[in-house]
C-alpha cells in the first residue's frame, strides 16, 4: 500500500510519535491535546494553527492507512495513539527520525542528532547517518537526500511519507521569497559593491606587481 500523507496528516502523526516519548503520562491524547500538540511552537516547522476538525479529518485519513486511531478502553474521553511500529516495525533510532523529520521538514544530519535527543540519544553523528541509510534501503524508501543547497556543506534528508519533496520545496522557496523583494534588492547592492571593491583590489594589486 502507498502511503501518501498530506502536511496535517504529517503533523498529526509526528506529534503522536514524540508525545509518547516525551510525555508519556498523557499518551494515547485526547483531541484537544493532540491539536495542542500540532500547534506548538517549539519544535515545529511550519508552526501551524488547526483546528479540531483538521485533526480530526487527518486522523480519519491516518486510519485509513493504518497508521493511528482511538485507542479503545474505559476512559470516557477518546484518546488517540499511533501505530507507526506496526506499520514500519522501526528501531528506537528509525523512529526519532522519522519523528523529527515529519514534524520539522528537511534535516541534515547534525540537525537530527540534536533534535531526536528527546526521543533518543544518539552517540555519534555516523549512527545518525547509519540510520538515514536504512531508511533509504527500505523497499519503498521512507528517506531520501536532497540537492545540496547553494553555500551549505551538509546534504539535507527529507522523509518519503508524502512523497517526493523537490517540487514542494521549490514552491515553498518561491512563496516564502516573494514577499522578501527588498532584502534581495538590498543583497543585490551588496553584491555589486564588493564586486566593485574586488575590482579596485585587483587594479592596486596589478598597479603594485607592474
Amino acid at each position: 500500500m502507498t502511503i501518501l500523507l498530506n502536511a496535517v496528516e504529517a503533523r498529526v502523526l509526528g506529534a503522536l510519535v514524540e508525545k509518547e516519548t516525551t510525555t508519556p503520562e498523557y499518551y494515547p491524547l485526547s483531541l484537544n491535546a493532540l491539536v495542542n500538540a500540532c500547534n506548538q511552537k517549539n519544535n515545529r516547522e511550519p508552526v501551524m494553527n488547526l483546528d479540531e476538525d483538521a485533526v480530526r479529518q487527518a486522523l480519519r485519513g491516518l486510519e485509513d492507512d493504518g497508521l493511528a486511531g482511538p485507542r479503545h478502553g474505559d476512559s470516557r474521553v477518546t484518546k488517540y495513539e499511533h501505530h507507526v511500529q506496526e506499520a514500519f516495525n522501526f528501531t528506537r533510532g528509525e523512529t526519532a527520525i522519522m519523528c523529527v523529520l515529519l514534524l520539522r521538514g528537511p534535516q541534515t544530519p547534525g540537525e537530527l542528532r540534536g533534535r531526536t535527543e528527546r526521543i533518543y540519544r544518539f552517540e555519534a553523528i555516523e549512527d545518525v547517518l547509519g540510520i538515514l541509510q536504512r531508511l533509504m534501503q527500505r523497499d519503498p524508501a521512507l528517506v531520501k537526500p536532497l540537492p545540496r543547497q547553494p553555500g551549505t556543506k551538509e546534504t539535507r534528508y527529507a522523509h518519503l511519507l508524502s512523497g517526493e519533496v523537490e517540487a514542494a520545496e521549490v514552491l515553498q522557496d518561491q512563496v516564502a521569497a516573494a514577499p522578501d523583494e527588498d532584502r534581495v534588492a538590498r543583497l543585490e547592492a551588496e553584491v555589486g559593491e564588493l564586486r566593485r571593491e574586488v575590482a579596485e583590489l585587483r587594479e592596486r594589486i596589478e598597479r603594485l606587481v607592474t
